[in-house]
Order: structure tokens, then sequence, then C-alpha cells
């Protein structure tokens, strides 16, 4: 079993085995997590791996999760064992049809107001839409939320983008840019987005206005292991962190990004999946607050 901290983080009441654990307002506990999909056989099987996603998930309680690959009653079962989440979810062929982008969280903190679904295609609106040489059908689901400890709210993007086409990428960072545009509150984005943070995809989000919370985090709590870890129990640090969290601030309030971290939770050679869960500590903070924060990387 491997142990990424000890020392409880600012605004968190970690366990032995977690990251973050989970924290108390004002700040917000966000993780990002491919979960890979129920119809994986032996030796990863999700019957076998449900045990530890659900460890993960206990020892850390996020305020949000972002998910992706989830089969709809591989998800139903994910929700049985998160008491007291509600989710958002739509299959990328329609209803509960094949996988999902969906984004769970903390009902006792988090109010939802509004959310959508998008086709990352020529037709974003078309359910089950694929272009630019894309391997398979690619989606992101988005939810507007309301922090009912601060009153404060936030937009959640969740996204999986394409893992063959590099094109189908950047087409795909440009329907979430414009799928943001409107936004009026500050919004975090997350996902697998099936390439590192050296590639074209990349750039076109931070140059897009969002901050990756790796990079912006005041504090890394993790060497910067690749979250793509093809089963292996031990993490490794490599070119493939393609899990990323990403932040925006709006006019009125600033998203301050204090730490992130990768989770190598495992249980002898049995990963949870073939993706290690990336989470960050955030605070919203109105930019009148802002004058005592010191190291606001990320908030821009």
């Amino acid at each position: 079993m491997n142990d990424a901290l000890t020392a409880a983080p600012e605004g968190a009441r970690n366990g032995p085995h977690s990251l973050l654990g989970p924290v108390d307002p004002p700040f917000l506990h966000v993780m990002t997590y491919n979960l890979k999909s129920a119809s994986g056989r032996a030796p990863h099987s999700w019957w076998k791996r449900r045990p530890l996603v659900k460890a993960v998930l206990e020892n850390e309680l996020p305020s949000i999760i972002c998910t992706q690959e989830g089969r709809y009653r591989q998800l139903l079962e994910l929700r049985e064992d998160l008491d007291g989440y509600d989710w958002v979810h739509l299959g990328r062929g329609g209803g509960s049809r094949s996988e999902a982008t969906a984004i769970f969280w903390d009902a006792s903190r988090l109010l939802p107001l509004e959310y959508d679904h998008l086709w990352l295609s020529k037709h974003p609106n078309v359910i089950g839409s694929r272009n630019w040489g894309s391997g398979t059908i690619r989606m992101l689901t988005w939810v507007h939320l309301e922090d009912r400890a601060t009153g404060r709210r936030l937009y959640v993007v969740d996204n999986h983008f394409d893992h063959r086409s590099e094109k189908a990428r950047r087409k795909g960072a440009r329907i979430l840019l414009d799928t943001i545009e409107p936004f009026l509150d500050p919004v975090i984005v997350a996902g697998d987005f099936n390439c590192g943070p050296d590639s074209a995809t990349h750039r076109a989000l931070t140059g897009g206005g969002l901050a990756d919370a790796w990079e912006h985090a005041d504090e890394r709590l993790t060497p910067d292991w690749a979250t793509f870890n093809r089963w292996r129990s031990q993490p490794t640090e490599g070119p493939t962190r393609m899990d990323w969290i990403l932040a925006r601030s709006s006019e009125d309030c600033a998203v301050e990004i204090h730490r992130a971290g990768v989770n190598a939770y495992a249980e002898g050679d049995l990963t949870p999946s073939d993706h290690w869960p990336v989470q960050a500590l955030i605070r919203l903070v109105p930019r009148r607050e802002r004058t005592s924060h010191r190291g606001t990387r990320g908030s821009h």
C-alpha cells in the first residue's frame, strides 16, 4: 500500500492512507479519476477493483469527483459506495449506453443549479457524434454548483479526449474553451486528455486562460508521476501525465490552487484502475478578500 502523505495539509483532515482527505469550508477538494470501464478482464476485472476504488474514495472523500470511462451499472455501484453524493450522468451513446463523463459531488456541501452534455464533434449537440479521426465517441459534461457553506458558485467541466487523433484533441479543446467562454463564475476543468503537458492540446487550454493545477499549485504533494500507470502498482515519473485539473478565475472570484498531487494507492500488485487519480485543494476567494493570501498562483 502506497502512503503518499503523512501530514495533513491546510484545510484537510487526512487519514493514514489519504493524499488530501476530507476538507472543511471554504476549501474544496477536486478529484479527476479515469475508472477504467467495467468491461475489463481478469486480473483487472471491475469486481476485483471496485473495493480498491471504494477505498480510495473513502480515504479522500473529495468534494467533487470527475470520472471517465464509467459505465452505467458501474457508476451506480460507485454511487452505492459513496455515502451522501449526488451525480449527473449520460452515456456517450445516449441514455445509459457506453461510457460516460459522470460527475459526483458531496450533496451536503454542493447544490446543482444546471448541467449539460456535449459531444466533441462538428455537431456537439448531436448524441453519439464524432469527427476528425476520433478513435471513438468523445464527450464532456458540465455542472454549475453552489457551495452551501459559502454561497459561492463554480462550474465543473469533465472531459475525456480522444486517444488516437491529435486533431480531435485540439478540436475538442476548442469546443471546451467555447463552452466555458460565457461562464461568469469560476471554472474547474478536469479529465483524461490522453496527451501530456507538452502537447498542443495543453498549450491551447492554458493559452485559453486555464491554469494547470499541477503547475500552479502552491505545493505539490507527490512527484510528477505519470497518471497512466499501465496497471503497474508502483508509480513512475514520466511523460504520461494525461489526467489534469485546470482552473479559471472569474472577474469577481479567484481560484486559489493550494495543493495538487497524484494518488498512487494500490494493494499489492493490484491497482484500482489503469490511471491514478489526480487531486487538488482549491479555494474560491472573492477578489476583495485576497489581500492576505501569499502565493496565489493559478488564479489568473
